[in-house]
């Protein structure tokens, strides 16, 4: 429940097991670890909407996330990202950022302690990569 982040940073990334980007599972597990005693919070959301890249159920999910990446953060059940059968939190997001919508698996929604999205990072980015350690630092202090 997103509920259960309010009043805490938070990044939210739609994940596949089968794409090119599913390495980053590894940065963000690397960033889970080193952010999450400070309040941050993270949430995995699998979906299928991109090129087939997620055609299991939760245990081939959980296969990738868990066992081949370590994964230790929360992974939600199998979700639409995009379009309008998109879960809420999608539609919402793409509501209030309608240029940052996803295009592709590994998208990163970050949300500040107020709930409003603070930062978005397409695939491309990865999960270590400076620029989102350091929102993520700012937004655990209270500067975003």
């Amino acid at each position: 429940r997103l509920a259960d982040y309010t009043g805490r940073p938070l990044l939210v990334v739609n994940t596949a097991s089968l794409c090119g980007y599913t390495p980053q599972y590894a940065g963000l597990q690397e960033i889970w670890t080193e952010f999450r005693g400070r309040g941050f919070g993270m949430i995995g959301v699998p979906s299928n909407d991109f090129g087939g890249q997620e055609p299991g159920g939760a245990a081939e999910i959980a296969a990738t996330a868990q066992h081949q990446y370590a994964v230790t953060f929360p992974i939600t059940a199998k979700a639409v990202v995009s379009g309008a059968s998109a879960h809420p939190f999608y539609r919402w997001a793409a509501e209030a950022r309608p240029r940052d919508v996803p295009k592709w698996n590994f998208h990163k929604y970050l949300l500040g302690r107020d709930g409003y999205i603070a930062d978005v990072y397409p695939s491309a980015v990865e999960p270590t990569d400076t620029r989102v350690k350091t929102a993520i630092a700012r937004a655990l202090s209270g500067t975003v």
